[in-house]
């Protein structure tokens, strides 16, 4: 029995056999549903099946995967199935491998059969190599948990993400595709930041209690506080777990939105682009993540510096606001501790710095590794990006990554600078401002390079290999309007010399006719 004869039956010319064979299939589908349902619950069945049409979806084009891939990290990242397969997968685990696998597949059934590299791209494979041999490395100091290798798979998987990108995006469709999905991830991950934040404290709980299934935190312990204390006011979480992340999530997302505000043509309705804005910058306050809020200034700072300065007058206006209006003032007041080193957790960060630059001290070149640390009077762990990189990878990984950064930050500056059209500006300016912003708020944080955070590596490569594709982009339509210009170019010296040599063909036949007609007005003459 064939699909095809399956399909001949259900588009079949004869209504009767197709009604027939379509009620078949529902009838089957009710009685799995049912089966599902009684077996392991209404939860778990809605799941399966949901899980299943999406799997089909992504298995036939690439573009349903990354679908799948950016709902996972704006609604529930930290997923997982409820069962083990010697470990437990978790739905950004799934997504990933079928993304891949489809990718691969492509390559070997020759579908796609060229593979574009990219000026960073040695560098980015030479960071990943180094991070693989980090982790051997610290295989000399202890033994890797299952947690841990996997958790170090998917950080690898979330750098090599980046090679997946550069080469499916080669059209500036498929790149405002991925910049719409991130968007929409975003407002979505916002607005329930936001509704977490506003609906009662036991609704919240309940929900995320719903969610301990599947692997989430529960209770009222999963719920936030500025310096842990119940008595101050709360952090928005949403689905994100922890505050500070979810304010280094939407500090990308949000900058990836602001310049689709002012451009001529956004990839949204402006309507619609004000309302997401509107709900990541409130969630982002919400979180009371002071580094996250740095990141959102500085990477408006640079979009309003290099292109659309109105930009500075929001921001200050919000700057204002943000100092003077009588709800701000506990934000306020939680920034100025922090800026005069008076708040509890600025103090732990401090600690936890001389602690860190110590044991970079002792292993200076490589690092220790993602195992832990082999001197039991230190630890790995660090609120900083960069220290934290070096206490794993060691000064040479730094290097590299921050090599990968200035190589990325170039290319970008050189696409701008070849004016692409609105949309294609648009969305390089938001990335470098994205990537820029949480740069500067990893100084103080550490979600991007933390094995307890994949979705955040995730998200931050989908920004690299976003932003390179769009600058090989740009060079790729600067390169084609040179050739076209330079075909009309020759098409109008080619033209002019056909004239030329039209006139002088005609000078010659003119010379001809009248050297022919001498005799003949000899003739006449006498």
């Amino acid at each position: 029995m064939s699909i095809a004869w399956i399909e001949s039956l259900f588009f079949s010319p004869d209504p009767r056999v197709a009604l027939a064979s379509r009620a078949v299939l529902l009838l089957a589908g009710a009685a799995v549903a049912a089966l599902l349902v009684a077996v392991a619950g209404p939860i778990y069945a809605v799941v399966f099946l949901v899980a299943l049409v999406g799997g089909l979806l992504m298995l036939r084009d690439l573009r349903w995967g990354l679908v799948a891939l950016f709902a996972v990290i704006g609604l529930l990242p930290f997923a997982a199935l409820p069962f083990k397969v010697g470990f437990t997968p978790t739905f950004l685990d799934l997504a990933l491998i079928a993304l891949f696998f489809v990718w691969i597949m492509r390559i070997a059934t020759r579908r796609q059969r060229d593979l574009i590299g990219s000026p960073i791209g040695a560098l980015v494979l030479g960071f990943v190599l180094l991070a693989i041999f980090a982790f051997a490395n610290g295989l000399r100091y202890g033994r890797p948990s299952m947690t841990t290798i996997r958790n170090f798979a998917e950080l690898a998987l979330a750098v090599t993400f980046f090679f997946l990108l550069v080469n499916h995006l080669r059209t500036e469709a498929d790149i405002d595709l991925v910049a719409r999905l991130i968007m929409g991830a975003g407002a979505a991950a916002a607005a329930i930041a936001v509704l977490f934040y506003v609906i009662p404290q036991a609704w919240t709980v309940r929900v995320l209690d719903g969610l301990a299934r599947f692997n989430y935190p529960g209770g009222y312990g999963a719920l936030r506080f500025i310096e842990d204390n119940v008595d101050n006011p709360m952090r928005a979480i949403g689905t994100m777990v922890d505050p500070n992340v979810l304010g280094g999530f939407l500090v990308l997302v949000a900058l990836l939105t602001v310049p689709q505000f002012v451009s001529p043509q956004p990839l949204f309705r402006r309507h619609w682009v004000a309302i997401f804005l509107g709900l990541e910058v409130l969630a982002l306050y919400l979180t009371y993540s002071r580094s996250s809020l740095l990141g959102l200034l500085v990477g408006i700072l640079v979009i309003g510096l290099l292109r659309y300065r109105r930009l500075l007058v929001y921001g200050a206006v919000g700057v204002v606001l943000l100092l003077f209006l009588p709800p701000a003032q506990t934000y306020v007041t939680h920034l100025v501790e922090g800026l005069m080193l008076q708040d509890q957790a600025t103090l732990m960060r401090l600690g936890e710095y001389k602690d860190a630059l110590a044991l970079i001290s002792r292993y200076p070149w490589f690092g220790v590794g993602f195992g832990g640390s082999p001197d039991a009077d230190l630890y790995v762990g660090v609120s900083s990006l960069y220290l934290l990189m070096a206490e794993i990878m060691g000064v040479v990984g730094v290097a590299t990554f921050l090599g990968v950064m200035v190589g990325f930050f170039v290319n970008l500056w050189r696409a701008w600078r070849l004016r692409p059209g609105p949309r294609l500006e648009a969305v390089l300016m938001g990335v470098g401002a994205a990537v820029a912003g949480v740069l500067v708020s990893g100084v103080l944080d550490h979600y991007l390079f933390n094995l307890v955070y994949p979705h955040m590596a995730v998200l931050f490569w989908t920004f690299i290999g976003l932003g390179m594709a769009a600058a090989l982009l740009a060079n790729q339509q600067m390169a084609n309007g040179k050739w076209q210009m330079a075909n009309s170019k020759w098409q109008i010296a080619n033209g002019k010399w056909q004239m030329a040599n039209g006139s002088l063909r005609f000078a010659v036949c003119s010379l001809r006719f009248a050297v022919c007609s001498l005799p003949f007005a000899s003739e006449a003459a006498t």
